[in-house]
C-alpha cells in the first residue's frame, strides 16, 4: 500500500517541510557560500538548464516521445491550435493582439492574449519530426512571440497602476502561468534576441502579486493558499530557472512544500484551511468540498513539480511524490466511480460542461506521471489503477488530450503491459466519511451513493462568476446514485442540472418558492456594495455570497469497517442569520431554509433515509424529494409498484405505496423504493427542455430535453411537520423490493431528537442522536448528540463505532445494554467499562474532527 499521508506529514514541523526542500547549497546571487556549500553558478547553472528542459519535456514532449505514433495526435493539435492563432494574429486590427480580442478594459481577452502567445510557443517547441507542421524549431515564429509579448508589456501590462482590474486571479496566477512557460519554452530564443525581457516580466509579474508580501508569497494570504498556492510557486520556480536565481527556486519550492502538511483544524498553520485533511477530504475556499476542481488542479501542479525538478537537486527525496500519491488513494479513488469523477465536489465547477469522465482523466494523467516517479510496489499500485480506470470507464479515455505528450506515451505503456495487476486503490465495499469536507461515498460493487452535506463548518453551495447559478439546496443532503455499467453522462453531470429543478435535486427538503439567481438580484455577478465591504472578492461576498455555510453543527456520522451512518440538521445559512441581525445591508436578498433532520443508513442492498421535523416554520409548501433521475426521451421507462394493502400499482400518481420500482428498459438500470413511513409519496414523470445556460452563463445555450423522473413528498403551505423513513434499494427486482414486507428493516426511532434503525439480516443497529439527553434504541443508549452504529456477530462478539458529528463535544457515552462485555480491541481514545446492566463505552471525541472510534467487544 501507498504510505499513508496522514503517517508521513501530521508529524512533520513547518521547519522540516522547508527543509527537506533543496540542499544547502541554494542561495541568493552575490552571497558567498560557507564552507561545504556550493557557491552561486558553480553547479546551479546545470540545475537551471536541467528544470527548462524538463519543463519543456512536461509540456511539448521529447525527441523520443515524438517519434511515437500514438502522441502524434497530441502534436498535430498543439500545431493546429497555433497555426490558428498565427492567422489571428495576422488578422488583428487596432488595440489588439489577435483578432477579436480588443484590449484595454477586459481581463479575459488580455489573458486569452497571453495565452494565445503560450500556445504558438508551445507548437515551436515540440519535437522536429512529430508533426510536418513546420513550426519547431522556427526562428522567425518563436521571435513573433516574443515581440507580441513586449508589445503587450509595453501597452496594456507593464503599467501597474493601470492594470489590476477584473479578477484577481487574472493578474497574480493566470498571466504569469503563462507567461512563465513561455519563459522557459523560450529562454535560449530570448537570450539571443531580448535578453532583458525575462527580467522585466518576472518584476512586473512579482508586482502584481498584490495579496503577497514583497513581490513574494505571503502564506498568511487567504489567497495564497492550496492550489492557488501550487500555481503561484510553481510559476515561481520557472522564473528562477529562467533568470539563474536560486533563491526564487529555494524560496517557491519551500512554500510550495507547505501544501503537503494535512490540515490540522486545530492547529492551523498561517490560519489556512484549504487543503488535503486526515479523513482524505480536500477543502479550498476555506469552506468548500473542492476535491473535484481546485484539488485535481494541485494534484496536475505537484506532480508537475515533480517532473520540472526531477535530476536538479533541487529536491533530495521522494516525500512529494509519497504525499502525492496519499492524495490519490485516500481523497481521488473513493470520489472515481467506473471512470467518472464525482459531482459533490466540484464546487461552482458542476455547472460546467466537462463531464465526470474528462474529469477524471485529468487524474489519470496525474497518476500516470506519479508512476514514474514512484518505486516498486507503489508504482505497481498506481499503474494497476490508470488500468482499472480505462476498463471500467463507459468513456473511452483519449489520451490525445492529456497535457503533456509523455504522458500519453506513458499511458500508452501502461495499458499494454499485461504483468500490471489490473485494480482499485480501494475495496468494492467501502463506506468513505470525509466527514472534514461534509462529504459522504458509500460503494459497492453495483452503485455508488455521494451524499453532500454542509454544516457552520462546510458551505452550502458555492457560486461565482456566474456558474452554478441556482445552486441553493446542493449541500443540503442531495445526492447521487450511481449505478454500475451505465454511462453517467446520461443520468448526471451537466444534463441533470440543467433539466432538474433545484428544490427537486435527491434527497432535498426544500420549499416551493422563486428564486432569483446573483445576476438577476443585483445586475451584476456579485452583490457590489463597496461602503459595507462588499466587492468582488471582498471576504464578505465570499462569506455570504458565493459560498455561505450551514449554522447548524450537526453534519456528519459514525463509519465501521463497510457500514455507515450518517446525520445532518438543515439549517439556514450564515447570510440568512445576519440580515435576520441586521449585520448586512437591506438591498442584500437572502433566502430562509425549510426544517428538516435526516439520518443515512448505509448498508449492503439499501441505502434506508429517516426525516423528521419536515416543514416549515414559515409556513411555505415544502416538497422533500426522495430521488430524481434524468433519462433520454427515447428511453423506455417503466414504473411499478405494491399498495401498502397490496394491490398493483403503476404509472405516476400520489398513493399509499409499499414500494416502487423505476426501471429503464433501454439502459438496464432499475432502482427501488421502499417506503417505511411517513405520507403518501408522489410519483412524476415528465419532459423538461432546458438550456445550460440556465446554470452557467458561459454556457452554450444548448437545450436538453429529457425525462424526468422523481418520487417525492409534498407538503402543503402551513401543513404540520411531518416524518418519513425509506429505503433506495439500487439495481432492484420487483422480488426484491417485495421481500422488505417482511420487514428486514425496523424503524427504532425518527425524530428530531433521535432517529435510529435495525438490519436484522445484517444485525446491525445504528443511531443519530441531535439533542442533549439520554436516547434509547435497542440495545443502545448515548447522552448527548453522537452517532453510534453496532454489529453483533454470529458468535456474539460486537463491533461499535462512535463519533461526534457536531465535532464540538469532547466525550461521547455510549451503554450496550444486555450481558457485561470487554473489550478485545479498541481504537485509542474508547474506554470500556461496566455498568448496571451493560457495558459502557466512553470515546473521547475532542479534536476528532468528526472521526469514527471503534472497538470491538466480547
Amino acid at each position: 500500500m501507498p504510505l499513508s499521508r496522514r503517517a508521513l506529514v501530521s508529524t512533520l514541523p513547518a521547519a522540516a517541510l522547508s527543509a527537506m526542500a533543496l540542499p544547502l547549497r541554494a542561495r541568493a546571487a552575490g552571497h558567498p557560500a560557507t564552507h561545504g556549500e556550493t557557491a552561486p553558478g558553480e553547479a546551479s547553472g546545470a540545475a537551471h538548464t536541467r528544470l527548462i528542459d524538463n519543463t519543456v519535456a512536461v509540456f511539448a514532449g521529447t525527441r523520443e516521445m515524438g517519434a511515437r505514433p500514438e502522441v502524434r495526435a497530441r502534436l498535430a493539435a498543439i500545431a493546429a491550435t497555433a497555426r490558428s492563432r498565427l492567422t489571428a494574429m495576422d488578422r488583428a486590427g487596432q488595440g489588439e493582439l489577435f483578432q477579436g480580442l480588443a484590449l484595454g478594459t477586459s481581463d479575459p481577452n488580455l489573458i486569452t492574449s497571453f495565452q494565445y502567445l503560450y500556445e504558438i510557443a508551445l507548437a515551436t517547441r515540440t519535437p522536429e519530426g512529430g508533426t510536418p507542421s513546420g513550426l519547431p524549431g522556427d526562428t522567425g515564429v518563436r521571435r513573433r512571440v516574443i515581440d507580441g509579448l513586449t508589445w503587450l508589456h509595453e501597452h496594456f501590462y507593464g503599467d501597474q497602476s493601470k492594470g489590476y482590474y477584473g479578477n484577481w486571479f487574472t493578474w497574480e496566477i493566470g498571466i504569469s502561468t503563462h507567461v512563465s512557460k513561455i519563459l522557459a519554452l523560450l529562454a535560449d530564443e530570448l537570450a539571443a534576441y531580448r535578453p532583458e525581457l525575462a527580467a522585466t516580466y518576472v518584476a512586473s509579474m512579482d508586482a502584481y502579486l498584490r495579496n503577497g508580501k514583497a513581490g513574494d508569497v505571503d502564506l498568511d494570504s487567504r489567497f495564497h493558499t492550496g492550489a492557488n498556492l501550487a500555481d503561484i510557486t510553481t510559476n515561481r520556480i520557472l522564473q528562477g530557472a529562467v533568470l539563474g536565481d536560486d533563491a526564487r527556486i529555494a524560496k517557491a519550492i519551500a512554500d510550495q512544500l507547505t501544501i503537503l502538511a494535512t490540515i490540522d483544524p486545530y492547529e492551523l498553520r498561517h490560519g489556512v484551511t484549504d487543503g488535503f485533511y486526515a479523513d482524505g477530504s480536500f477543502i479550498q475556499h476555506a469552506s468548500v468540498a473542492y476535491t473535484g476542481s481546485y484539488g485535481k488542479g494541485l494534484l496536475t501542479r505537484v506532480v508537475q513539480t515533480i517532473k520540472m525538478l526531477d535530476g536538479t537537486g533541487y529536491t533530495t527525496d521522494d516525500r512529494l511524490v509519497r504525499v502525492a500519491q496519499g492524495w490519490v488513494v485516500d481523497g481521488f479513488a473513493p470520489l472515481i466511480f467506473e471512470g467518472w469523477l464525482m459531482e459533490i465536489v466540484k464546487g461552482r465547477g458542476v455547472s460546467r460542461p466537462a463531464t465526470g469522465y474528462a474529469d477524471a482523466a485529468e487524474v489519470v494523467e496525474a497518476v500516470v506521471g506519479l508512476s514514474a516517479h514512484a518505486t516498486g510496489a507503489d508504482a505497481t499500485a498506481l499503474k494497476g489503477y490508470v488500468s482499472y480506470l480505462r476498463q471500467t470507464s463507459k468513456a473511452a479515455l483519449d489520451p490525445s488530450a492529456f497535457v503533456s505528450p509523455v504522458s500519453i506515451a506513458r499511458y500508452t505503456d501502461i495499458l499494454a503491459d499485461s504483468s500490471i495487476p489490473v485494480r482499485d486503490l480501494g475495496p468494492a465495499e467501502r463506506h468513505v466519511a470525509f466527514n472534514a469536507m461534509d462529504r459522504t461515498v458509500h460503494r459497492r460493487p453495483g452503485y455508488a451513493f455521494a451524499l453532500a452535506r454542509s454544516s457552520s463548518r462546510i458551505s452550502r453551495y458555492e457560486y461565482m462568476s456566474g456558474e452554478n447559478l441556482m445552486p441553493w439546496f446542493q449541500g443540503d443532503g442531495a445526492h447521487h446514485l450511481y449505478l454500475s455499467g451505465q454511462d453517467q453522462t446520461q443520468a448526471f453531470g451537466i444534463d441533470y442540472l440543467t433539466t432538474v429543478p433545484p428544490h427537486r435535486l435527491a434527497g432535498v427538503t426544500a420549499p416551493v418558492e422563486t428564486r432569483r439567481t446573483v445576476p438577476e438580484l443585483y445586475g451584476t455577478l456579485w452583490y457590489d456594495n463597496p461602503e459595507r465591504g462588499f466587492t468582488s472578492s471582498s471576504e464578505a461576498q465570499n462569506t455570504y455570497v458565493y459560498f455561505p455555510r450551514g449554522t447548524h453543527p450537526f453534519s456528519g456520522g459514525a463509519a465501521l469497517g463497510a457500514y455507515g451512518v450518517v446525520g445532518l440538521v438543515q439549517s439556514d445559512d450564515v447570510a440568512y442569520a445576519a440580515k435576520q441581525a441586521g449585520d448586512i445591508p437591506d438591498d442584500f436578498v437572502v433566502y430562509r431554509n425549510a426544517d428538516a433532520t435526516k439520518s443515512w443508513f448505509l448498508f449492503d442492498d439499501e441505502i434506508v433515509v429517516l426525516a423528521a421535523g419536515v416543514g416549515d416554520a414559515a409556513g411555505r409548501a415544502v416538497t422533500t424529494t426522495l430521488d430524481t433521475r434524468i433519462a433520454a426521451p427515447s428511453d423506455t421507462l417503466a414504473l411499478t409498484g405494491r399498495l401498502r394493502g397490496g394491490a398493483p400499482w403503476s404509472g405516476i400518481g400520489t398513493a399509499p405505496l409499499a414500494w416502487l420500482r423505476y426501471a429503464n428498459a433501454t439502459r438496464a438500470a432499475s432502482v427501488g423504493y421502499v417506503f417505511l413511513d411517513g405520507p403518501p409519496p408522489t410519483v412524476t414523470l415528465d419532459t423538461v427542455t432546458r438550456g445550460r445556460r440556465a446554470v452557467r452563463l458561459a454556457n452554450p445555450d444548448l437545450p436538453v430535453t429529457k425525462q424526468l423522473f422523481a418520487v417525492t413528498v409534498e407538503r402543503s403551505a402551513g401543513a404540520p411537520h411531518t416524518s418519513m423513513a425509506y429505503a433506495l434499494v439500487p439495481n432492484a427486482t420487483e422480488r426484491q423490493l417485495g421481500a422488505y414486507a417482511r420487514r428486514p428493516l425496523a424503524v427504532l426511532a425518527n425524530t428530531a431528537r433521535l432517529q435510529a434503525v435495525a438490519h436484522r439480516g445484517l444485525r446491525i443497529t445504528a443511531l443519530n442522536a441531535f439533542a442533549p439527553g439520554t436516547h434509547r434504541a435497542g440495545r443502545l443508549s448515548v447522552r448527548g448528540p453522537g452517532s453510534v452504529l453496532l454489529r453483533e456477530a454470529r458468535d456474539g462478539a460486537l463491533a461499535i463505532a462512535v463519533s461526534d458529528p457536531t465535532t464540538e463535544r469532547d466525550t461521547v457515552s455510549v451503554v450496550v445494554r444486555g450481558r457485561r462485555m470487554r473489550a478485545v480491541a479498541a481504537d485509542d481514545g474508547v474506554r470500556v467499562g461496566r455498568v448496571p446492566g451493560g457495558t459502557r463505552i466512553v470515546v473521547t471525541t475532542r479534536h476528532a474532527y468528526g472521526r469514527s472510534f471503534t472497538a470491538t467487544l466480547r
